[in-house]
Order: structure tokens, then C-alpha cells, then sequence
């Protein structure tokens, strides 16, 4: 790639946006060192469109053929996808071929099925490019009396992202707001489910647009459990990392809910009961009420005049809003939830403990006889029931779910008729894996799939500045159903042939 120093304004977009790290800025201009494999990517993403191609007749080095990007990779470096080297004047693949028996402890298994688990991986495969050709590795072998086949690439999917699940009740921003990775847009907050929040990144609108570079490297990042960096527009920024706690505005919280205000109710009515004559479990979604709660009428408590702000659903259940406060509600101060006291049903000395679906908080008042509250130190009760509220939670952890659209291109790899490997799947005749790890088919057409990436072995998901994510599949199934859908017979080899590949790492 060619700098024009005129035009470059020092932006910084190519710096960011370069898979390799060959671009920096010397004095603010763009400067691209040896390491460049002329992927393009700089170019597509200048704004001012001060970076040009290099003459092809003059380029050193070994053109790849893996992808379209088709990079020139000099002798010692590495490709813009960081899959292939060249080494001595050939082209080699950074990861060796993996087995099953190489991830299977950590994926986990079920014998009970031939071809529930592939015979090898896609993890250090090498990718199909044009996927016309066969796949890069096509295995028969034997498992449980029946001849089984494996099918397997690394592969490049468009159509692909990642959901990212937080857990805990601390509010981060609106449903729908904007995902920055710096000040780039890579995904927005989705539907809240169930104790967490949800991110969206990526998918297919995400990678084809203006940001589509720092998009698929920041779903490549989560995915392979690198820290990452992230804000929500108007909301919080966030540090998170698959399988370890997020910071949130720089603080780690501890725990996730225990479940919703009205479930934490339901869950320790007779604790709580014990420790006031009246419990408000703070909660952005549904806000307990005791006295009202069918829990709290189960164990005995009685009416207690306590009136609360938030909009009731059904008795003894509030909906609540969202906030930097208490439960993730706009609740700073708890008593502030009580919009009054109804002393006609209240008695003086009455005591109202708040708390949250944590526990992580609470707050013992009591009643005085103008109905206004007086805060009073936790009784020994109180802090046994929020206790068990904790001790009940689990840990606030980070965790994603990649989600990919293998329906494509890439089928012809497989097969020479792509719809039978689509029905084969949908059907059980063909299983999917991705590394080995099982995977979630969604229902309807295509071969759309989520897996835990947790369950993929570290470090095996990549990119390629098409842009595109790149994932190592496996498709398995029976011999005969391999040669019924037109499966590429004449490119098997023998699962022993490739032992010798069999690194173990």
C-alpha cells in the first residue's frame, strides 16, 4: 500500500483498522512498515482516500489464495487473517490440524450417537476458497460400527456476530442504544433477558457497513475471550472479557439477581418476614412489595400502609424503571420509593427494610407517628435475610453466544448439491459442530447456528478484512448419507492418513 503524504490528514482510521499493526502514525501522517500483506483494508476505511494499491509487478512474497483478500505474504510474516505464513517460499498454516480427542475435554462428549462428534476439527483446517473446490479435509472413519465422514473447513461467514450476556442488575444504557468500540458503532443493547444484559454485535448490516473492520475484530476479540473495551452511547463503558466479571463505570459488581423484586419475595418471604413488618425488594423490572406479595400473605404479613411510587402490576408487584440506583432502578435513595403511608392501616414503630435483588444493599426505617421515616441501624435479622439473598446469588460473569449463517457459499465445499446438506442437517442425518463444540440450529431455513464460545478451544476465531469473521466448522454424518447428497467421495482420505498432522497442542 502506497501513502499519498498530501492527502493523509493523520486520522488515525487506518491505524485502528489494520489487522497486522503495519500502520502507524509518524508525524501525523500514515507510515505502513514491512509487515503489510496489502490486504487493502487501510485503503477501504480512508477518509480521504489518501492510500492507494502498490504495483502488483513489484510485490514480494507469496499471494494467498484463502480468501478473497488474496494477500501478499513476504517471506517470515503473516497474512491479514493471521491464519498463514510463509515460510521458506510456502505458504503454512499458523495452528496445526486438531482432533477431537484434542478438544473433547473441554467441549465434553456423547457417545451415544456416531456422529454427534466429528472424527477431526475445523480448528487449524484452512479455509475452502473457491468454495467449488472440496473442502480442505474430508475423513472417513469407523465409530460405533458405522462408516462415518467428517467434513471440515475454517469459514469465512458475513453472516455472523456475537450476543454477549452480562450478568447482573446495574443498569447500562436504553434497549436499542448504540455500541461504540471507540467511537465507532459496532452493535447496540438488546432485549434484557433474564438477570442480564444483552449486547448485539455485529451480524451481517454491522460488518458490511462503514465500521465493518473494528466490527468483525471486536466479535473476533469477545469470541476468543480477549479483554474488550466498549461504550454504550448515553449509557456506561464497559470492560468485559468471556468467563470473568465486567467492570462497569470502573466498578466490578459482585453478584447477579437472584431473580426479579417479586421472585427474591417468593424466594425468602419467611426470612424476611422475620426481619421487618414490611420489605421493598428494589428491582428495574418487577419491585416487591411484602405486605402485598402473595409470599409475603402466605407467611402472615399484614397490611402496612406503605404506599410505593412505581406502577403496580398485579398485587405485591410494581414494575420498576431503569437507573444508577438501587436493583438498577432510578432509586438512589431507598426510601424515596415510598410515595407515602397510609396511617390509618400503619402503626407507629412499624419497621420497612429495603433492599435489592442482590442484597448487595438494604436499609432498615421505622414509622413515626407523622407517618414520615426514620432510618435505623439493620437489625441482626436484616442482615442475616440479605445474607441468604446474597448467598444465593451467582457470580456476575461475562459469557457470549456466536451466532453464524453457514447456509453459503461454503456448503459447495461439502457437497455438490448445498440443499441436501441443508435438509441433512435440519433433519439430525448431518451434525454440525463448531471445534468440536456443540451448537444450537435454529429452526426455519438456512443453517443458522449459535455456540457457547467457551466450549471452542481458545484463539481459533479470526478475521479477514473482507470483512468477515472466520469460524471452524464440521459437518458429520453417515458414509451413505454423504454419497446420497453428492458429497465430494473422491477427496475422502482415511482418518489414520492424517495422524501424523495430529500436533498435539
Amino acid at each position: 500500500m502506497i501513502v499519498n503524504q498530501d492527502k493523509c490528514t493523520g486520522c488515525g482510521t487506518c491505524v485502528m483498522d489494520c489487522p497486522l499493526g503495519a500502520v502507524r502514525l509518524k508525524r501525523k501522517k500514515a507510515v505502513i512498515d514491512e509487515r503489510c500483506s496489502e490486504c487493502g483494508a487501510c485503503r477501504r476505511v480512508c477518509p480521504e482516500e489518501a492510500i492507494t494499491a502498490a504495483d502488483m509487478a513489484q510485490l514480494e512474497g507469496l499471494q494467498c489464495d484463502a480468501c478473497p483478500i488474496r494477500c501478499w505474504i513476504k517471506a517470515g510474516f503473516i497474512g491479514a487473517c493471521q491464519r498463514y505464513r510463509n515460510e521458506a517460499g510456502r505458504l503454512s498454516r499458523v495452528a496445526p490440524l486438531h482432533a477431537f480427542r484434542q478438544v473433547e475435554p473441554t467441549v465434553g462428549s456423547d457417545p451415544a450417537e456416531a456422529i454427534r462428534r466429528p472424527l477431526i476439527t475445523g480448528l487449524g483446517a484452512g479455509t475452502t476458497y473457491p468454495d467449488c473446490k472440496p473442502a480442505p479435509f474430508i475423513v472417513k472413519g469407523r465409530r460405533q460400527d458405522v462408516d462415518v465422514v467428517t467434513v471440515v473447513t475454517e469459514a469465512p461467514l458475513s453472516y455472523s456476530g456475537i450476543m454477549v450476556k452480562i450478568d447482573t442488575d446495574i443498569n447500562i444504557g436504553a434497549e436499542g442504544a448504540a455500541i461504540l468500540a471507540g467511537k465507532r458503532r459496532v452493535g447496540m443493547v438488546a432485549t434484557e433477558q433474564y438477570g442480564s444484559k444483552m449486547l448485539s454485535i455485529g451480524g451481517v448490516n454491522q460488518l458490511t457497513g462503514k465500521n465493518g473492520m473494528v466490527v468483525a475484530r471486536t466479535i473476533v476479540d469477545v469470541a476468543n475471550s480477549k479483554p474488550v473495551k466498549l461504550r454504550i452511547e448515553g449509557g456506561s463503558r464497559l470492560e468485559i472479557q468471556v468467563g470473568r466479571p465486567p467492570k462497569i463505570d470502573g466498578e466490578t459488581p459482585a453478584n447477579m439477581r437472584v431473580g426479579c423484586g417479586s421472585a427474591t419475595m417468593g424466594l425468602f418471604a419467611p426470612l424476611l418476614k422475620e426481619a421487618a413488618d414490611e420489605v421493598i425488594v428494589l428491582d428495574s423490572h418487577l419491585t416487591g412489595l411484602m405486605s402485598e406479595h402473595a409470599a409475603g400473605r402466605f407467611v402472615g404479613a399484614k397490611t402496612s400502609g406503605v404506599k410505593l411510587k412505581f406502577r403496580q402490576s398485579t398485587p405485591g408487584r410494581y414494575f420498576g424503571d431503569h437507573g444508577p440506583g438501587w436493583g438498577g432502578t432510578s432509586i438512589t435513595r431507598p426510601q424515596d420509593i415510598i410515595s407515602g403511608v397510609d396511617l390509618s392501616s400503619a402503626r407507629p414503630g412499624m419497621r420497612v427494610l429495603v433492599t435489592e435483588t442482590t442484597g448487595t444493599q438494604g436499609a432498615l426505617f421505622e414509622i413515626e407517628a407523622d407517618g414520615t421515616l426514620r432510618e435505623v441501624p439493620l437489625s441482626e435479622a436484616c442482615r442475616q435475610a440479605l445474607a441468604a439473598i446474597r448467598e444465593s446469588c451467582e457470580p456476575s460473569l461475562v459469557s457470549a453466544v456466536y451466532m453464524g449463517g453457514a447456509g453459503g457459499s461454503a456448503r459447495a465445499g461439502v457437497t455438490r448439491h448445498p440443499i441436501e446438506l441443508t435438509r441433512a442437517v435440519h433433519r439430525g442425518r448431518a451434525v454440525l459442530t463448531v471445534g468440536g463444540a456443540p451448537v444450537f440450529i435454529l429452526p426455519g431455513g438456512g443453517i443458522n447456528f449459535m455456540v457457547d464460545v467457551q466450549r471452542v478451544k481458545t484463539n481459533f476465531f479470526y478475521w479477514t478484512p473482507t470483512p468477515a469473521t472466520i469460524c471452524p466448522i464440521e459437518y458429520t454424518m453417515e458414509l451413505v448419507d454423504y454419497e446420497r447428497m453428492g458429497g465430494h467421495v473422491q477427496a475422502m482420505r482415511p482418518f489414520e492418513a492424517l495422524e501424523p498432522l495430529f500436533k498435539e497442542a
